[in-house]
């Protein structure tokens, strides 16, 4: 037997007896004190549990049925309602069976009248209230759940928004890549510098490579270490004689995940800002180590410094704001001034493994 619940879901066998679970203890407890003025206490008995059956039948039909109200009648009465009329009426079923043919009906013997009139009013009672408390832990499940339902459509909308955002950063990041290196190539271009054309060819090499893992919303420190190699073997093919670089990566960090292009934009930036203003060029050191459950990753420069490159681009901008989407408070980026010239660039995060990524053919 399926019965649909006031919230339009079907009730299931479980349900149902839990109900009549209840009702049959509170049929029981309704019941004790009329068995010290009963003649057969297993006949009270009897006839209360018919009661209690009769009242969740009531209570689980008058649920749904009928479908629609008058505005004026609310359902909760018209269950509390119909359980306190079927009482009486149970009841009278009860005893008009229970009188057999050529006997005084029971109205006619003050005992039976009696006993008539005590099942009736503990039925009303006890039916009644069962109904009333059954109504307010039905509400106020009713309400939990729906708070629960708020919560987690709230949440599935807040990380919606957040895929959003993280792809508006994405979108950002590879035009802005892609516009420094294209201007790196083109000062080769406006010197005459022979050069530029392998320049170039590793420029498109790379780029075809690096412009997929551009687009992933996250990336592992293995990819990160392998973009970084490119664009640093790229860089100095532009400049031999000014660039030099150090990178050293702990081989269990390599399935770490990140946002994308991390590390990169380190390296860039050390490059763009730091080797690139300096006459002399200068050095790079890139380290990748675990510290407890976190990951640091260092890139120090002997560059011209805060000084003379001048505050920070959007390209760390930008990491930053990807790091707290990622991370949220739990990632840092930081910035510090290193004697007697140059910068330390360091991104701190949490070391949580990801599942391998496939890289991209070359």
């Amino acid at each position: 037997m399926i019965i649909e619940s006031n919230e339009g879901q079907p009730l299931g066998a479980r349900m149902l007896l839990r109900r009549v679970a209840v009702a049959m203890a509170v049929a029981m407890v309704a019941s004790i004190p009329l068995s010290f003025v009963w003649k057969s206490p297993m006949t009270l008995v009897f006839r209360a549990a018919i009661l209690a059956l009769m009242g969740v039948l009531m209570f689980s039909l008058l649920e749904r049925w009928p479908r629609r109200l008058p505005k004026p009648v609310g359902r909760w009465a018209l269950q509390v309602g119909g359980v306190a009329l079927v009482m009486p009426l149970a009841t009278l079923a009860i005893y008009l069976a229970s009188t057999g043919s050529g006997t005084r009906p029971f109205w006619t013997v003050h005992e039976r009248l009696s006993g008539f009139m005590l099942l009736t009013m503990a039925g009303l009672l006890a039916g009644s209230w069962t109904a009333l408390v059954a109504l307010i832990r039905q509400k106020d499940a009713l309400a939990r759940h729906q708070a629960l339902a708020f919560d987690l459509e709230r949440s599935e909308l807040a990380r919606q928004a957040l895929d959003a955002r993280m792809k508006l950063m994405q979108a950002q990041v590879a035009p802005h890549f892609l516009f420094n290196t294209l201007a790196n190539v083109q000062a080769l271009v406006d010197i005459g510098s022979p050069q530029a054309p392998a320049v170039l060819r590793s420029l498109t090499a790379y780029l075809r490579a690096a412009i997929p893992q551009l687009d992933e919303g996250c990336n592992t420190l293995g990819q990160e270490v392998r973009l970084v190699e490119a664009y640093l073997k790229l860089m100095h093919m532009r400049m031999p004689d000014r660039l030099r670089y150090s990178l050293h990566a702990d081989e269990s960090l390599m399935n770490v995940r990140c946002p994308a292009t991390t590390v990169l934009t380190l390296v860039e930036n050390a490059v763009r800002h730091g080797i690139d203003p300096s006459e002399e060029g200068g050095a790079i050191e890139i380290s990748i180590e675990r510290q407890g459950t976190r990951c640091l990753a260092r890139v120090n420069d002997t560059g011209v410094g805060f000084v003379h490159a001048g505050p920070p681009g959007t390209g760390l901008a930008g990491l930053r704001e990807r790091l707290a989407l990622t991370f949220g408070g739990d990632a840092q980026l930081r910035l510090t001034a290193r004697e007697p010239h140059g910068v330390c660039a360091e991104v701190e995060f949490p070391a949580l493994e990801s599942e391998p990524c496939t890289t991209p053919p070359r």
